[in-house]
């Protein structure tokens, strides 16, 4: 693999834009969940863990937090419909009010896939909560409840977005063209 570069990055989504759309969210969810007495945030790594770490930092509610893993990428720049588990939660959410938070809504095939394998361990509700959505992609149908921005069909990185592991650590959001050569 090329050592990433960041020539090969076009700026999309600056610190403060995303910092405002956050706490947006985050109020929008305390208005929601306000009558809620256990809400689960359940993370969707790794791509959300920045986002979340965010979003949580904004919530006035009875939380806990949780993750769990899926993998339909590996180094590829679009996914391969094909979900992999790599790390299910630690504790139940039975009876609880569910959030599940993720990077990015592409195929909508995670999302789908998540959302039927968390109904079946009883939650009280599950929403789902993205930063970034990309319906131009859609393969199944798919509407997140909580969108932080629709974007165009690129290939993006940073604020937890990676490719093959590199640009998670960016504190905006980029459109990553690979240079030839």
């Amino acid at each position: 693999m090329n050592t990433p570069v960041t020539s090969q990055l076009q700026p999309l989504l600056n610190a403060t834009t995303i910092q405002e759309r956050v706490s947006a969210l985050g109020a929008q969810l305390n208005a929601d969940y306000v009558q809620s007495e256990a809400v689960r945030v359940v993370g969707v790594l790794k791509g959300a863990w920045i986002f979340l770490a965010d979003l949580v930092r904004q919530l006035d509610l009875p939380i806990s937090c949780d993750f769990l893993g899926v993998s339909s990428y590996g180094q590829a720049t679009t996914s391969s419909g094909v979900m992999r588990m790599t790390t299910d939660l630690n504790d139940p959410i039975a009876g609880l009010d569910v959030i599940l938070v993720e990077d990015i809504v592409d195929t909508g095939l995670t999302m789908r896939f998540l959302l039927k394998t968390l109904a079946l361990r009883e939650p009280r509700s599950i929403r789902t909560c993205t930063l970034l959505d990309k319906p131009s992609r859609r393969r199944v149908p798919f509407t997140p409840d909580y969108v932080g921005f629709t974007i165009p069909d690129q290939f993006v990185v940073g604020y937890g977005l990676d490719w093959a592991g590199a640009y998670r650590h960016l504190p905006y959001i980029a459109i990553w063209q690979p240079q030839d050569g």
